[in-house]
């Protein structure tokens, strides 16, 4: 899956007819879902959570962990799947899909969680969507 992302373009009345209004909220226009609202919050299933916007996968459920702060944390995505670059303001960093632009939510370095990259990468639950791994037949 470490696959470079295939660009989706899209113009925003494209966006506004395949987004719910929340989803155009904060994926087109950088919005933010109120603190321990979101559904993967407290989820912890086994899977891929991929892009809501253009369905690319984003991160591993093995790579999510509980930081405590109201919104999924991630300590790594796929490599290439995320771009990150310095809010207007400097005191930020956020991340967006590769792949269309989507606005994911903000990465956190040094904060001291247990995980191996010292990262949060504090994610938008409206921002992804989770597919659950196969389940094994017997």
């Amino acid at each position: 899956m470490a696959a470079t992302p295939v660009s989706v373009q899209k113009s925003e009345e494209e966006w506004r007819a395949i987004l719910s209004p929340e989803q155009f909220r904060i994926l087109r226009q950088k919005g933010t879902e109120p603190r321990g609202t979101g559904h993967y919050d407290k989820f912890y299933d086994d899977g891929i959570y991929n892009c809501a916007g253009c369905g690319t996968p984003l991160y591993k459920s093995t790579t999510k962990f509980n930081s405590g702060c109201g919104w999924p944390a991630f300590f790594e995505g796929f490599p290439g799947a995320i771009n990150r670059s310095p809010d207007p303001d400097g005191r930020r960093t956020e991340i967006t899909c590769t792949a269309c632009g989507g606005h994911l939510g903000h990465v956190f370095k040094g904060e001291g969680h247990p995980v191996p990259t010292d990262e949060r990468h504090c994610v938008n639950s409206v921002s992804v969507k989770f597919v659950p791994a196969p389940v094994a037949s017997e």
